[in-house]
């Protein structure tokens, strides 16, 4: 199939051009000037083509349109639980989301999700699982994690998660805004406990991941060899030049706070998070500013499933990053190679490429000049080379 005429933002940050795409099943066979030569034609011209999304930060057992989405989990089924993802799923596809990574669910449940995806038992986008959080005792999302205190019960959950078919270790390093009597900013597991958890994954040649928020908690984690800082609020020049020193990603995660703090009383949230916010939002952007002049590596990924941050709204996250300083052509980048490389996964996907996977979006108008375009003007989404209905 060749797409004739299009606007090409390939992912990898160089100017766009005005080009084709030739795809045949799963895989791009070519991109730039393509003859015909009796290849299905679709005529996108006027239009523009880039990679399909990549959401480092996702909660897909998590139901983001909900003001309170910890309590609705703990109330109802797995069952129920899967069904919610199954159909937040389908919504992160349409709306231009092609892979993603899940960063703790409850039960195990994001594995299942995972397995009935990849299966062709539910349509979505593919996706990589941390299955549960690794959490001190009443540390951050406690209720559905896994809790576990000192270097041999860390290892051990951390193994559990592996054997539970995890591709990723997901530990909380600090408190965090959602977690009723946490502090957002105080050091929870210490350094040789994220040491084991970033052991064990690597040993298993998977990655690791912090939830930091806390410069202590983001100094633990860095030091500990952890592969990237998620939310990393509070970041201070001696956590950059590490970051940059040991190449840690950030995940910034504008949504999280941002979409809550929009949200507020009208929409239900919790007073203790209202309450928790103005201590996070405005420096969360002040790291980010620093973090992106300091060339620290950066990966885009809303937190989606927190309160009002919804499995539809991952476009918005690439357009808070600009607003907040990042260039629109870096903020594609981020949404889509960068993502890819800090997934591990950057031989595949994340940009249009010869040899890639077939993931596009199709726009009706050009997101570096409107980032927009990426909620509003999105006619088609195709993924390993089938149009999403």
């Amino acid at each position: 199939m060749l797409f004739k005429g299009a606007t090409i933002i390939d992912g990898t940050g160089v100017a766009p051009f005005k080009g084709d795409l030739l795809i045949e099943g799963k895989d791009i066979l070519e991109v730039g000037s393509i003859a015909s030569q009796g290849a299905n034609i679709v005529d996108v011209s006027g239009k523009f083509i880039m990679p399909g999304m990549i959401n480092a930060h996702v909660h897909i057992t998590f139901e983001g349109d909900s003001p309170d989405p910890f309590t609705l989990l703990e109330k109802e089924t797995p069952a129920m639980t899967s069904m919610r993802g199954a159909r937040s799923l389908r919504k992160m596809l349409r709306s231009g989301v092609t892979f993603f990574r899940d960063m703790g669910g409850r039960d195990h449940v994001d594995i299942d999700l995972r397995n009935a995806r990849n299966q062709g038992i539910i349509q979505g986008p593919e996706f990589m699982v941390a299955g549960k959080v690794l959490t001190m005792i009443g540390g951050h999302i406690w209720k559905f994690g896994r809790e576990c205190d000192g270097r041999d019960e860390v290892r051990k959950a951390a193994r559990e998660q592996l054997r539970a078919g995890a591709d990723l270790i997901k530990i909380a390093a600090t408190g965090g805004v959602l977690t009723p009597g946490n502090e957002p900013g105080a050091a929870q597991f210490n350094f040789e406990e994220i040491q084991v958890a970033v052991e064990e994954a690597h040993k298993a040649g998977k990655k690791a991941a912090a939830h930091a928020i806390g410069t202590t908690g983001i100094l633990n984690a860095i030091r500990a060899g952890i592969d990237s800082i998620e939310h990393g609020y509070f970041l201070t020049d001696e956590a950059i030049e590490l970051m940059l020193k040991n190449g840690t990603y950030l995940v910034p995660t504008f949504l999280g706070p941002y979409a809550t703090y929009l949200g507020g009383t009208k929409a239900g949230i919790a007073q203790f998070i209202l309450d928790k916010l103005p201590l996070v939002l405005k420096p969360q952007e002040e790291s980010f500013r620093k973090a992106y002049k300091a060339g620290v590596k950066i990966a885009m990924g809303p937190d989606s499933g927190t309160p009002i941050n919804g499995h539809d709204m991952t476009s918005l996250e690439v357009k808070r990053m600009v607003e907040c300083g990042m260039s629109a052509s870096d903020a594609i980048v981020c949404s889509t190679k960068n993502a890819a490389d800090l997934l591990g996964i950057s031989g595949r996907y994340g940009t249009l490429e010869k040899g890639k996977a077939s993931d596009f979006l199709v726009l009706g108008a050009n997101p570096l000049e409107d980032m927009e375009a990426l909620r509003s003007n999105i006619e088609s989404v195709y993924k390993l080379g089938q149009l999403v209905d």
